[in-house]
């Protein structure tokens, strides 16, 4: 009994850590989609996929806590989990879309190799967005097993 507030707070750090351990991968694994791969040097690759990752860490944790006071999320995942997926996610990809076109149209920060598939009209690259789209779903989604796992049926939260 005594363990499930601390649950409840250990729930949003443990998808949040799921998060950035998955778009750590993500990172390394769309780089060669940037031209950072074939100008930059080894040192500056790294630099840029773990300040990346730590980046989207930052965002998916304001995606969160947004998504948990604009829903009134407080009793997630028990309650409201399809809203607060759903708000994550979305703030997460618009910000997402904002900081690719500000990075790569406006500051030129960084740019796209030629092998980036292009969303039509906006001309975001697609792997960030299919990134904001799957890894927040599935990390909250993970994290909701976890209260499945230590709550069993008919025992109140």
């Amino acid at each position: 009994m005594m363990e499930r507030p601390l649950l409840r707070w250990r729930l949003p750090v443990r998808a949040m850590l799921l998060f950035v351990a998955a778009n750590l991968l993500w990172e390394t694994a769309q780089m060669p989609l940037y031209t950072l791969w074939r100008n930059g040097s080894p040192g500056e690759i790294a630099f840029a996929v773990l300040h990346c990752t730590v980046g989207d860490g930052l965002i998916a944790a304001a995606s969160f806590t947004l998504a948990i006071v604009l829903t009134r999320g407080w009793y997630w995942p028990e309650r409201g989990f399809r809203r607060v997926l759903v708000a994550t996610t979305l703030f997460g990809l618009a910000y997402t879309i904002f900081s690719e076109w500000l990075n790569v149209e406006w500051r030129g920060t960084w740019a796209y190799a030629d092998a980036m598939p292009l969303l039509p009209i906006i001309g975001t690259g697609l792997s960030p967005v299919l990134q904001w789209l799957l890894l927040p779903p599935l990390s909250l989604l993970a994290a909701r097993n976890m209260v499945d796992r230590h709550n069993p049926i008919g025992v109140p939260p």
